[in-house]
């Protein structure tokens, strides 16, 4: 069974296109909850958040290493089946990837689609050798989460913010983090990921974020040159850009290339 958050479209709201946010790794649906869900549903979208199998609500969770980024896009390919006209996907880091494998496999079943601070097509492995060399205790901590540790509250912190971020809020960000399946991370390594020159993406971008440590905005720009993609920057933010205490930046610039298509 997997979880999916739905919000209708706000009442007296412009109706607009649906839009499914999918998660990115060590996390479920709730990360989209917070911040982004009501405030485009307040806007006209019909929202929906889905926690990949093993994530979040999902079940699975006790054989999360088994599944791998074509699984994750079969877990998004049954979400859509809720719902009556292509939407809108955004992908966030790893949900990137699985948004253009679900692509890949389903050409023609979206609207539009948006990048967040993606996985390259090329996968992890650039990525994680620049982390290694420039930040090995953080690299470190981060990667003992995917065999089942835990990293520290100040190694959530500088992964994911560009600055401090509330204790209360930090806490609770910390208690909801888990670990990422180790299939996942060998398909993000290069044996699983999308096959870009077999997929015909919708009208799509990447969105990269100036702080990001995890997925640089020059990994970011490669990915939208690489997908032939338009590009856009979101000043002062950290790679969690939904959950940042400047979220609304990360928002409004989804918001406006949306209206830019009428979606």
């Amino acid at each position: 069974m997997l979880e999916l958050l739905a919000l209708s479209a706000g009442a007296g709201a412009e109706a607009r296109a649906p839009l499914v946010f999918v998660h990115g790794a060590y996390v479920g649906a709730w990360c989209w909850a917070e911040n982004f869900l009501p405030w485009f549903a307040a806007r006209g979208h019909p929202v929906y958040a889905l926690s990949l199998r093993g994530h979040g609500a999902s079940a699975g969770r006790e054989r999360l290493h088994e599944f791998g980024l074509a699984d994750f896009a079969d877990d998004l390919a049954l979400a859509l089946r809720e719902l009556e006209c292509p939407p809108v996907l955004i992908g966030h880091s790893m949900g990137a990837l699985v948004v253009q494998k679900f692509l890949e496999r389903n050409p023609g079943a979206a609207r539009a689609a948006a990048l967040f601070c993606p996985v390259p097509p090329f996968g992890i492995l650039a990525s994680s050798f620049s982390l290694a060399l420039t930040r090995p205790d953080l690299f470190a901590e981060i990667n003992a989460l995917a065999f089942g540790g835990r990293a520290s509250r100040a190694a959530l912190q500088q992964a994911l913010f560009a600055g401090p971020v509330e204790a209360e809020r930090l806490e609770r960000y910390f208690t909801r983090m888990q670990p990422e399946s180790r299939r996942a991370i060998l398909d993000m390594s290069g044996w699983g990921l999308p096959q870009t020159w077999r997929t015909t993406l919708p009208d799509t971008v990447v969105i990269g974020a100036e702080r990001d440590v995890l997925i640089s905005p020059a990994l970011a720009q490669t990915t939208a040159r690489l997908l032939g993609t338009e590009y856009l920057s979101l000043p002062g933010l950290g790679h969690a850009v939904m959950l940042e205490p400047g979220w609304r930046s990360a928002a409004e610039a989804l918001a406006g290339w949306l209206a830019a298509r009428g979606a």
